[in-house]
């Protein structure tokens, strides 16, 4: 009997099925793989490096910018990757030595303490790294921060001035977390991940921002950045509060409070100000962690203050916007060079000039040999760094004004006429984005930068 078509038909049926299921099935593992909520953790396979000697001079460009992390390593941000390399002076980026990537959140700021690495996430994820291995210490969960990676092609923004992320150390010498939201602000134990104490944020009730755009020295890279990224976050002092521009109490000003606990340690206005205050970070670790000042703006008057526990104290020798604080010195822009005066009584310590060099004592009020006009771009312990008309970087003893080195600030053949973005300074480094000029922060990135690595690295 003849064998109807639809039978003889039926096996090529079954297997083109069955191959369509494969497929079928195939395709939702390799979408579910690619879409899925991941982390990627690739540790460290090398010892950890000794801090290096630093020597002066240009060592080389980055195409990102690095965050020197315990003298040790330098740890870059991407959209969804932290990465670390070493050694510290290595002109050029290395292998990883270590990488975590999750996805499909993205990085929002890091912060970094001793050997350990704080990371802040789009989803309110915190995680913990110790920078020692790569391998992950704590996760929690945090407030969101409201945005994304706001670090453009450097991830400078996210590494230098992460939003709502500081670190803090409490009166005992315990480090702190604290994180804030759209909605409350948390302090967390740095070591555990343990939370220790969380406050109400609602978004009318604080109002401070960078105020006049500026920290310890203009940049047009820190400005644009925490713009966009709304910073109103607050900041931690150096003995142990965190501060934040309050209006909720029905007038506005500042509020301390205890990092170790979140209790309230005394509210504060400035003198004389019955007008809404901004707050500026002066004198800070980085960022806004461990800052030894702040700068007011209220009713268009800005001033200095140096942090004394929740009463700060005047200091007029930090009220001029690019002003920058090392140790207990105030160093701003005079004239044609540097002027340092005491940041609490205001008496003059040492002038500097391109052409004549530290002069100290003089009176207030006489101006230095002429020379061309310098810029101040970053300062650590110990170190002012300044960038000269002619483009050479130099650094000053901050205690005394003399020259520690200097030399050109640019390496090969790159251009020398840039303006500096974020610039950052620790372990005896100085790193700077290069902006090309005229600076539009709301160009690409192929025209905001000067080069493809646009961060110049140097030792001081």
């Amino acid at each position: 009997m003849a064998t109807p078509n639809g039978a003889r038909n039926w096996p090529r049926t079954a297997i083109a099925v069955a191959v369509a299921l494969l497929l079928v099935v195939g395709s939702a593992v390799i979408v579910y793989r690619v879409l899925a909520p991941a982390e990627v953790i690739t540790p460290a396979r090398a010892g950890y490096p000794a801090p290096p000697a630093v020597q002066p001079g240009v060592v080389g460009t980055l195409n990102a910018a690095p965050l020197i992390v315990d003298d040790r390593i330098r740890v870059y941000a991407s959209t969804r990757t932290i990465r670390a390399d070493l050694p510290v002076d290595a002109p050029t980026r290395r292998t990883p030595y270590w990488s975590y990537r999750r996805w499909p959140a993205q990085l929002a700021g890091v912060v970094a303490d001793g050997a350990t690495v704080l990371t802040r996430w789009s989803d309110g994820k915190l995680v913990a790294l110790d920078a020692r291995t790569g391998t992950v210490r704590w996760r929690a969960t945090g407030p969101e921060p409201g945005h994304g990676y706001l670090g453009r092609r450097t991830g400078a923004g996210t590494v230098y001035a992460p939003s709502g992320l500081h670190t803090a150390r409490t009166a005992t010498g315990r480090p702190v977390l604290v994180v804030v939201g759209t909605a409350d602000r948390r302090g967390l134990d740095l070591d555990t991940g343990r939370e220790l104490w969380r406050l109400a944020a609602g978004p009318d009730c604080s109002g401070d921002g960078d105020g006049d755009g500026s920290g310890d020295g203009p940049d047009d890279g820190a400005a644009a950045a925490e713009a966009a990224a709304g910073v109103g976050d607050g900041l931690t002092t150096a003995d142990g509060f965190f501060a934040v521009a309050d209006s909720c109490a029905g007038a506005d000003e500042v509020v301390f409070h205890d990092v170790a606990t979140g209790a309230l340690a005394g509210r504060w206005r400035p003198e004389g100000s019955g007008q809404p205050v901004q707050l500026g970070p002066v004198g800070c670790l980085t960022g806004r962690s461990g800052c030894r000042a702040l700068r007011t703006v209220a009713g268009g008057v800005t001033r200095g203050w140096l942090l004394d526990g929740a009463r700060p104290v005047p200091a007029p020798a930090l009220d001029a916007p690019e002003a920058v604080l090392v140790d207990e010195v105030a160093v701003t822009l005079g004239g044609t060079g540097l002027v340092a005066r005491s940041a609490r009584t205001g008496a003059d310590l040492w002038r500097w000039s391109d052409t004549a060099g530290p002069e100290a004592p003089v009176d207030r009020g006489q101006g230095g040999p002429a020379g061309g006009p310098v810029r101040l771009v970053a300062a650590q312990p110990g170190r002012v760094h300044l960038r000269t008309a002619g483009g050479d970087l130099v650094t000053l003893d901050a205690a005394t004004g003399a020259e520690r080195s200097r030399f050109p600030f640019t390496y090969g053949r790159d251009s020398t006429t840039w303006a500096p973005g974020f610039a950052y300074a620790a372990g005896g480094f100085v790193a700077v984005e290069r902006l090309a000029e005229p600076v539009d922060p709301a160009a690409g990135d192929d025209r905001y930068y000067l080069a493809a690595q646009p961060v110049i690295l140097a030792g001081t």
